[in-house]
């Protein structure tokens, strides 16, 4: 999709506190993006056209250097803690100038309107305002493109300002270090300093949301894929980074709708974004087919190494980061969903990474089970991914996405468990981790497995099998199903050593316990009676 090229009225970025500008790039096309970012040299092409860059510093987020603005409107309405830091407004101003001189001195700077929300009834329009052509561009493939016409009556609801060459001074800016990233809800804007790491800017405006939508609009705001089958039967992917939100939901049999973000509202579910945000570490086009194909000119790479002599991608090259990714449109996906809309689910699907192999490959939840398990929202970390980490991690994650969830998390599970039951929806477990032993015992489920699980879900297929009752946890687990070899259904049975897993097991349920005392006051007896039983 190309955007006209349109003078910008730079008089209103006097309005938002930037000064001067000489050269403002207005809502460039992808092509003169790229084409910008090779002239200043900060991005390579690979083999298939696409973009490749580095980020610099941080090669993720840096969740310790995120802030809220701390004021009457947030004090008593977020729930402030390891990921949910305050700063006061008065840091706030001083930031934002430093950004404003910053970008002033710039010898170009780059403005984006675009818009969150899939459905208009919810449109959040966004300006983004920064120093590199290739933030802008990763902005154009994240956020929804307005028309043209659009464009002529754009007033923008919120500010993005995005400098990651200016490196703050923490004692004078109230910042831990010299990166930051700022929400103030009072003045709706974002401020963006000392990192290139794309993926604040697209997770600072799903903060906003998660913010905004449940408070004002009665929409649960949710960090989920979605797609959705030819018969309009629709399902949703929870999960964490790592535990396939993005492939499994990449379906060519079915609509994608989106990877990420997500909104369901009384009456339909919609995407908070316009493209995706896949991670490319080990992608293959055997296994990943939709998104190894969406890697051509107007994607773009972040910090992904080529093959020795060639513009290649060595997808399996983690040596910068594991956490390499590619942005792109979602229109670039062929079976991509227009508008990004959705009808009410029918199925949810819980996604982990099991690396200790103690959860079944398939398993379904009650209610109170899955509301559980949504608080709990576990993954396991394998070693490796992290300095010191010699064996599997357990990661605990509130409602799938704790960082950016400003609002107390039993707030996401009241309006997720609500919406469960008027609607009768099927939840089920998925384990995408490791099977007949703990990560370096163990081998990972293959994705082939997952996929039958789930197909069979989707078609229908799970409803007459039986079922039996996992002895700590409580999940149903299928004696068997479509695609897969019934053996490989009961995670104990997979084990050389039954009683191994016995002990594993009760280890992973007291974690289970132990992190979720955080919540206990808070739920219902009903979601604590669905605790594992040791």
């Amino acid at each position: 999709m190309s955007v006209p090229t349109i003078m910008f009225p730079v008089d209103q970025l006097v309005n938002i506190g930037l000064h001067a500008a000489d050269n403002v790039h207005y809502q460039l096309s992808p092509e003169e993006l790229v084409q910008d970012t090779l002239r200043l040299g900060e991005g390579v092409l690979n083999d298939t056209g696409a973009l490749v860059i580095r980020t610099g510093e941080f090669t993720g987020r840096s969740p310790k250097d995120k802030f809220i603005v701390k004021d009457d409107l947030t004090t008593n309405t977020v729930h402030w803690n390891e990921f949910n830091i305050g700063i006061d407004e008065k840091y706030f101003f001083i930031i934002k100038k430093k950004i404003t001189d910053h970008l002033a001195k710039c010898p170009e700077i780059w403005v984006r309107d675009a818009y969150a929300c899939a459905d208009s009834r919810y449109r959040l329009n966004i300006r983004i305002i920064n120093e590199k052509p290739w933030i802008n561009l990763f902005s154009y493939n994240m956020f929804l493109r307005p028309t043209e016409e659009e464009l002529e009556t754009f007033k923008p609801e919120w500010t993005i300002f995005s400098a990651p060459d200016l490196l703050l001074d923490p004692a004078e800016c109230g910042t831990r270090q010299h990166n930051a990233a700022v929400i103030s809800f009072r003045h709706k804007t974002i401020l963006i300093a000392g990192t290139g790491y794309t993926g604040e800017t697209k997770k600072g405006i799903f903060s906003v949301l998660n913010y905004i939508l449940p408070q004002e609009r009665n929409v649960l705001s949710m960090h989920c894929s979605a797609n959705m089958g030819r018969d309009g039967e629709t399902a949703l992917f929870f999960g964490l980074s790592g535990t396939g939100k993005t492939t499994l939901s990449a379906d060519p049999k079915r609509k994608l709708i989106g990877d990420d973000e997500h909104g369901w509202t009384d009456d339909n579910i919609f995407n908070f974004e316009g493209g995706c945000y896949a991670k490319c570490i080990g992608l293959t086009e055997e296994k990943e087919p939709e998104i190894y194909n969406a890697i051509r000119q107007g994607a773009l790479l972040e910090n992904t190494m080529f093959f020795d002599g060639t513009n290649r991608i060595n997808f399996d090259d983690g040596s910068i980061t594991e956490n390499t990714r590619v942005s792109y449109p979602l229109d670039f996906i062929s079976n991509a969903q227009e508008p990004s809309l959705g009808n009410i689910p029918t199925n949810v699907f819980f996604l982990t990474c099991d690396a200790y192999g103690v959860f079944p490959p398939l398993s379904k939840l009650t209610t109170e089970q899955a509301m559980y398990q949504f608080i709990s929202g576990y993954t396991a970390k394998v070693a490796g991914t992290e300095a010191g980490v010699t064996e599997p991690k357990s990661t605990f994650s509130a409602c799938f996405g704790a960082p950016f969830l400003p609002l107390h998390p039993g707030k996401y599970a009241e309006m997720l468990g609500e919406k469960l039951r008027k609607h009768n929806v099927k939840v089920w477990l998925v384990n995408t981790g490791w099977t007949g032993g703990p990560y370096g015992i163990g081998h990972r489920m293959k994705l082939s497995y997952t996929r039958a699980m789930i197909t069979a879900v989707l078609e229908g297929k799970m409803e007459t099998p039986k079922y039996e009752t996992h002895p700590v946890f409580g999940m149903e687990m299928p004696l068997e199903c479509p695609g897969v070899p019934s053996e490989v259904l009961n995670p104990r049975n997979t084990w050389p050593d039954s009683s191994a897993y016995d002990y594993k097991c009760k280890a992973l349920a007291n974690q289970f316990l132990a992190n979720f005392e955080k919540y206990a006051s808070g739920v219902s007896a009903e979601i604590l009676a669905a605790a594992p039983k040791v």
